[in-house]
């Protein structure tokens, strides 16, 4: 080193000299190196073959499955939960009164009574029996497409009657504070009700049988039938013409009156303006 490139406190006077780019130069080759170098702290990631205008687009198609993936399982639940456990129905006729109005909206419970299999003859059993009173919703045999609800009044194996529109089950008259009777016109024979004659008691079927709608039997109830009465006997058409119902047609037992209102009611939207406050969650009985 020549003897004037030092100052007298040993600084080097060259490098005072070096232009102040290239310096910058060097720094940022040496600051680009310690970045790229592999296996040190500050290394770039490696490249990917994901663009970043792709990245959006995966994250909309996620989204999309997560919710194709809610939608199937709310759907199976409600078909499940429908199909074997409750059931919504609605009264429209006035067979039922005053137990049950028109406009009156039920929850009815499958799982009591048991359900079908769709598709299938199968039947999964209920958790409870059967009694004299329940109110049920079910498939009536006289027409297809159709759910009624009625009153079960005869289990297999009962020896029923009316007598001047007192109901009798094994030749004792039942006490039933639910019937309605509401009509004074004359009790006429309706031809729907020669079916009875299959199922009277054998002293009874000497040829001269005209039941009525106040005035029929004693009729004997077989196995796995059924005897349906309304609550307004006047204007029930029930099993009294119908005939017996058989227990794959039952669907549940109505167990919730879940809302309420005046269906017949002339004002517009009386599903919101003619609502029975009162009755809503009342049970059925």
């Amino acid at each position: 080193m020549a003897p004037f490139d030092r100052s007298p406190n040993g600084i080097d006077l060259k490098s005072l000299h070096r232009p102040i780019g290239m310096a910058k130069k060097q720094r940022r080759k040496r600051d680009e190196g310690g970045r790229n170098a592999p296996g040190k702290e500050g290394a770039a990631p490696p490249s990917s073959n994901v663009r970043e205008d792709d990245r959006p687009m995966r994250k909309e198609e996620n989204v999309l499955v997560e919710w194709t993936k809610s939608i199937v399982v709310a759907l199976v639940l409600f078909v499940f939960i429908r199909t074997f456990l409750v059931h919504t129905f609605v009264i429209i006729s006035g067979s039922m009164e005053e137990t049950l109005l028109v406009g009156d909206l039920l929850l009815v419970n499958r799982a009591s009574v048991g359900s079908r299999v769709p598709g299938t003859s199968i039947r999964i059993p209920g958790y409870s029996d059967l009694h004299r009173g329940d109110i049920l919703v079910f498939d009536p045999p006289h027409e297809e497409d159709m759910k009624l609800v009625k009153r079960l009044m005869g289990l297999p194996g009962d020896t029923i009657q009316m007598r001047d529109k007192i109901f009798y089950v094994n030749g004792e008259p039942l006490e039933e504070p639910y019937a309605q009777h509401t009509l004074d016109r004359d009790d006429d024979m309706h031809p729907w009700m020669t079916w009875q004659e299959e199922y009277l008691l054998p002293q009874e079927g000497n040829g001269s049988y005209r039941p009525t709608r106040d005035n029929w039997g004693p009729l004997v109830i077989p196995e796995d039938r059924y005897f349906m009465l309304g609550d307004n006997r006047d204007t029930s058409l029930d099993s009294r013409y119908w005939g017996l119902l058989e227990g794959w047609r039952l669907e549940g037992r109505a167990v919730l009156v879940y809302y309420s209102y005046n269906k017949d009611s002339l004002r517009p939207f009386p599903w919101v303006r003619e609502v029975r406050w009162s009755r809503i969650g009342d049970f059925v009985q």
